[in-house]
């Protein structure tokens, strides 16, 4: 029975299904005598007589017709499997999944997902908000093939990073810090001042904290948001400076609801990066959805 070649139950299947050696042979590209020799063949190896042919055409014997419930099912699924790994190929249907920082999904991101999305509309995206160490360790256990986060780090070892584009951010205050306007504040001067800051989790608030250090001060945030989003209505409404990516704070600049404050240091740059695993296989639609990721980062940088 081991021995019995693949594509003998091929061949039988559509002799079975269309009671014809010679459809059989039309739909296989083959000779009628070689399909009728296969099935010879296979009866000699099943040990029993799977067709009764006449001069009306053929039948399927009790044993051909238990055979071929078990084949049609088999074969079936063969197809409908080649099927989808067709349109998966064809990214008209698959799956990818990607972690994402709030400031990365604003900054580079949310444009390269239309793009992607409308280019391939067959696919579902999984997009999972996370801090960068959630994100990171999302990559790292397998849950996303692909993170986008904000980070000052070189590298985010045993995984690969590859720096998309670089950002500033700047301090902002809200109309009751307007005296500071005119003045360039030392890094030292912000512990005077309340601060509303990312929380004790987040690559930023990481950031800021070794930017403290660095000046002799401690960070001592006195309101911690849960996202970036909620920085600016909180330093709008005056519970303190913040520091925030410029395109975050943009618009209110413009309407003068918040104001940017000068400081005596530059802020150091940071990154927006794509973290992968190189050693974890990823999916046809995440490779494709990389490419779009990377394709944006130069365009952006070359702008």
């Amino acid at each position: 029975m081991q021995g019995v070649p693949y594509d003998y139950y091929r061949i039988f299947y559509y002799v079975a299904k269309y009671k014809s050696f010679t459809r059989a042979a039309d739909i296989l590209l083959n000779s009628q005598p070689n399909i009728t020799r296969s099935m010879n063949n296979l009866e000699q190896e099943l040990g029993c007589r799977l067709f009764l042919r006449s001069n009306r055409g053929i039948t399927l014997t009790p044993e051909g017709e238990k055979l071929y419930s078990h084949i049609q099912i088999a074969w079936e699924q063969i197809l409908a499997g080649e099927y989808e790994l067709s349109r998966v190929r064809k990214l008209e249907s698959g799956y990818v999944s990607i972690g994402a920082s709030e400031i990365a999904l604003h900054q580079l991101l949310l444009p390269v997902l239309r793009r992607f999305r409308l280019t391939y509309p067959g696919l579902h995206i999984q997009i999972t908000n996370h801090s960068t160490p959630q994100a990171v360790a999302a990559v790292k256990n397998g849950q996303v093939e692909l993170a986008v986060i904000s980070t000052a780090e070189t590298a985010v070892r045993p995984l690969s990073l590859t720096r998309l584009s670089a950002f500033r951010d700047i301090l902002i205050g809200g109309p009751s810090y307007r005296e500071l306007a005119g003045r360039r504040l030392s890094i030292r001067e912000l512990s005077g001042y309340p601060l509303v800051s990312l929380g004790r989790n987040t690559a930023t608030y990481e950031f800021y904290n070794r930017l403290f250090a660095e000046h002799e001060t401690i960070l001592e945030p006195a309101v911690e948001a849960a996202t970036t989003d909620q920085i600016l209505p909180m330093v709008k409404y005056d519970l303190g400076l913040g520091f925030l990516p410029e395109s975050f704070a943009l618009g209110a600049l413009e309407r003068k609801e918040v104001l940017a404050l000068r400081l005596a240091e530059e802020i150091p740059c940071r990154y927006i990066c794509l973290i992968k695993d190189k050693k974890r296989p990823m999916s046809i639609a995440a490779k494709e959805l990389e490419a779009f990721i990377l394709e944006a980062a130069s365009e952006k940088k070359n702008s």
